[in-house]
């Protein structure tokens, strides 16, 4: 166990070394996140282009950036079972991506590291959180063979090619899963380059939208086998969140006649910013703009929208999306909520939300 005035630190580290605002946080996920001058980091832009694997790794000049599964599984009684696992890397001072890490025996603190876990199962929602100083082995990243980890939670390449591992967990749960992923990384946006406002904020952001999953998730003592899907997000920037914005809305999606999507929402003071990722069964992926998606809530628990509807006209898609029964808030350092979703109307299907930057009740 790591002391707890050094967990303190961090979190402290992270919310005001930076010199943005106390409530900035991990990759805006505070409510009221500001952007703030960023002179020194590199920031993403239309023309930068993605590169693998180089980009499963970490990006030392860059801000912010997070590695991010959710998985839509199945007991083998048949019973719906979602897992989340997310790490973020939040940069204090950057470094350029040629120089060595500083030597753990000088303490350096150029960046701070968060991960959350979480599974959710018969309306019940299980979360734990870790946090860490980063370069002096606690936590990190690597591009090849690539491995993600902090302490013992991790997500790392096997032997095979495709083939990767995920385990994570808390003192009354833990999951241990096999992925094995199936097609090449989608880029979204322009070539990789999502914008996130109409003023040109954005970041580097690619998935991997073809995971199979098969594994064991253990709760209070009982172990179950599963099997499902996953979807696999990698993002990185250093203005992820211009001043005003107040929070995102974000879908990822499986359809059972095999095309994928993913939307999301960006809310401000004014109009939202919305963007998104058709990802046909047969054909190459095609970035959406704002004026092809209609999102509209329908249902809330307290202030958070829980059930939506979501219309593709041009793609013939109209479906209702809705989280099960359950509070589904991952209630860390920084509060949002992260659900398991099933789909009904034009297409029925399964995926997982993300809604951050509402008034916690």
């Amino acid at each position: 166990m790591r002391p707890w005035w050094l967990l303190l630190w961090v979190a402290l580290a992270v919310a005001g070394c930076s010199g943005e605002s106390e409530d900035a946080g991990f990759a805006g996920l505070a409510s009221g996140s500001k952007a703030g001058p960023q002179s020194s980091f590199l920031q993403p832009g239309p023309g930068d282009r993605l590169h693998f694997p180089e980009d499963f790794g970490p990006h030392p000049r860059h801000r912010i950036e997070w590695w991010y599964l959710t998985a839509n599984l199945e007991t083998s009684d048949g019973r719906p079972l979602g897992v989340q696992w997310t790490q973020f890397r939040q940069a204090i001072q950057p470094r350029p991506a040629d120089q060595l890490p500083p030597s753990p025996s000088r303490w350096p603190l150029q960046a701070a590291w968060m991960a959350h876990a979480a599974i959710s199962l018969d309306g019940q929602h299980l979360f734990a959180e870790k946090l860490a100083r980063g370069d002096i082995g606690h936590a990190g990243a690597v591009a090849d063979p690539f491995r993600v980890w902090l302490d013992d939670w991790q997500l790392d390449q096997q032997r095979e090619p495709g083939n990767w591992r995920l385990q994570a967990g808390a003192p009354d749960w833990s999951y241990d899963l096999q992925l094995r992923i199936e097609g090449n990384p989608v880029a979204h946006g322009d070539n990789g380059f999502s914008a996130k406002s109409a003023s040109g904020e954005g970041s580097m952001y690619f998935s991997l939208v073809d995971i199979a999953i098969e594994g064991n998730v253990t709760v209070e003592g009982e172990t179950l086998a599963v099997t499902g899907r996953g979807w696999f997000d990698r993002e990185w920037s250093s203005q992820f969140l211009k001043a005003g914005q107040q929070g995102w809305d974000w879908f990822a999606l499986h359809l059972d006649s095999g095309d994928k999507l993913m939307v999301f929402r960006l809310r401000d003071d004014g109009e939202a910013f919305e963007s998104g990722t058709w990802i046909p069964a047969n054909g190459s992926p095609r970035a959406l703009s704002a004026s092809e998606i209609v999102l509209t809530p329908l249902a809330f628990s307290g202030q958070t929208p829980v059930r939506w509807r979501l219309q593709l006209p041009d793609y013939q898609v109209d479906i209702t999306v809705a989280a099960p029964a359950g509070d589904y808030r991952n209630t860390g350092l920084y509060s949002y909520w992260e659900s398991p979703v099933s789909l009904s109307g034009s297409h029925s299907g399964e995926g997982y939300m993300e809604l951050t930057g509402y008034d916690q009740e």
